[in-house]
């Protein structure tokens, strides 16, 4: 298993607690060196509350503990490809690169929709998409065929 494989079985952890609490299983850890110094996952409809990306959660987490809010020598691992606001987070956070797993046709802010982190911002982080890709998208999957068969049960009482 590979470092990046590593640090996203991580994040697929931090997935499972949203999964669990019903939210969409999006999971995120922030590294520094070889120590996992912040972790999130998604909490929107728990906190009622748009910004409560796992990005988000994650690199507060990591701001706290670090004590400061320049992460430029963290990395991001996310079990979905950024949306915008997480992409400019990792961006306005200095993070040094950004790890995803699955890609998001729909709001994928890193290669799927926008690079925004090709645009001309002060700030660049590197990025790689795709790592244990199956497995981040399978649990987005199963969670969305669920939420989909508990709808229709719901809606033929």
């Amino acid at each position: 298993m590979t470092r990046d494989e590593d640090f996203m079985r991580r994040a697929l952890s931090e997935a499972m607690l949203a999964y669990n609490e019903n939210e969409v299983p999006i999971g995120a850890v922030v590294v520094l060196g070889d120590e996992i110094v912040g972790k999130g996952h998604n909490r929107r409809e728990y906190g009622k509350n748009a910004l409560y990306h796992a990005e988000i959660e994650a690199i507060n987490d990591a701001c706290k503990r670090l004590g400061g809010w320049r992460l430029h020598r963290c990395e991001l691992y996310v079990t979905l490809e950024p949306c915008p606001m997480c992409a400019g987070a990792a961006i306005n956070a200095r993070i040094k690169r950004v790890v995803f797993g699955a890609y998001d046709k729909k709001a994928g802010s890193c290669r799927s929709v926008i690079d925004l982190f090709s645009l001309p911002y002060n700030h660049k982080p590197g990025n790689i998409g795709g790592v244990l890709e199956e497995e981040c998208a399978g649990l987005l999957s199963r969670f969305f065929k669920e939420l989909r068969t508990a709808t229709k049960d719901r809606g033929a009482d």
